[in-house]
């Protein structure tokens, strides 16, 4: 069985080796690789280069400018299917994973499930031992909706909620990751991991990227739900998130301003009161 595993890097090119390895210690030739560089500096440039010679199964695509998250998937995705048109089943998301020894069986246990999904969200934990999945199990409400139009109304109100959340966390937070044990059909996966299975590729040519970044969660869902189709969440299919590699280097005011400017195309399709 060929898996193909697409990610994207930004100046970390550290996480993108070591996910990279990981690959490579649990299924070898298995694998097929691309890294997309979202025109990173010259340091971490020669750096992914020295990773792609070293492992012949690794190929790189150096992009003369930062396409963002989902894009910057999709350059890597038209890639392998022209390259390796054999491979039905690709692992997308982000250079920040590492995947236990047994990843390759897993997803092998579950080919009957990706026969009937498009997509199959991973159970993804972070290093302090958080589930990410399932993201969200049913569709958002109207009170949260409308913190979010909060959120994105001011920079420093957001900021302001986002403390205010982090202090309430307990009480606030959706529950939905509480149910990582459960395999069920899913609204949104955590945007960090996904498995593309054939069922997606006899739909699409690559992932709905209307945005730089964020609000790739929602987009997907949108894609898939416009078809018919829906995300299945599995949990005997494990990955270990090192969480916002990319983003780090990135200031927290670039983040909000791109996560707006995805927010204007979210309440395109998701209004509050309709």
């Amino acid at each position: 069985m060929k898996v193909g595993y697409v990610c994207t890097n930004y100046n970390n090119s550290g996480d993108t080796r070591e996910a990279v390895c990981s690959l490579r210690r649990n299924g070898g030739d298995e694998y097929r690789i691309v890294v997309v560089d979202n025109n990173s500096d010259s340091k971490n440039v020669e750096a992914l280069k020295s990773v792609a010679s070293e492992f012949q199964n690794v190929e790189l695509i150096l992009s003369k400018e930062n396409v963002g998250y989902f894009r910057g998937l999709n350059l890597g995705i038209r890639h392998l299917r022209a390259t390796q048109p054999d491979i039905a089943i690709m692992v997308v998301g982000n250079n920040d994973l590492v995947f236990p020894r047994d990843f390759a069986e897993s997803i092998e246990r579950n080919l009957s499930t990706l026969e009937k999904y498009a997509v199959v969200s991973p159970d993804i934990v972070t290093l302090d031992g958080a589930h990410q999945n399932p993201h969200v199990i049913r569709k958002i409400g109207k009170f949260r909706e409308f913190i979010y139009n909060l959120y994105y109304a001011n920079y420093y109100l957001g900021m302001a909620i986002r403390q205010v959340a982090k202090l309430t966390r307990r009480f606030t937070d959706r529950a939905d990751e509480t149910h990582h044990d459960v395999a069920q059909e899913i609204y949104q996966g955590y945007g960090a991991c996904y498995v593309l299975g054939p069922v997606f590729f006899r739909h699409f040519e690559e992932l709905w990227a209307p945005s730089f970044l964020m609000h790739e969660e929602y987009f997907l869902s949108k894609q898939l739900s416009d078809k018919g189709l829906s995300v299945y969440y599995e949990p005997s299919i494990k990955v270990m998130h090192r969480c916002h590699g990319a983003m780090a280097t990135i200031t927290s005011r670039k983040a909000w301003e791109a996560a707006r400017e995805a927010q204007k195309v979210y309440r395109q399709h998701v209004r509050i009161f309709s």
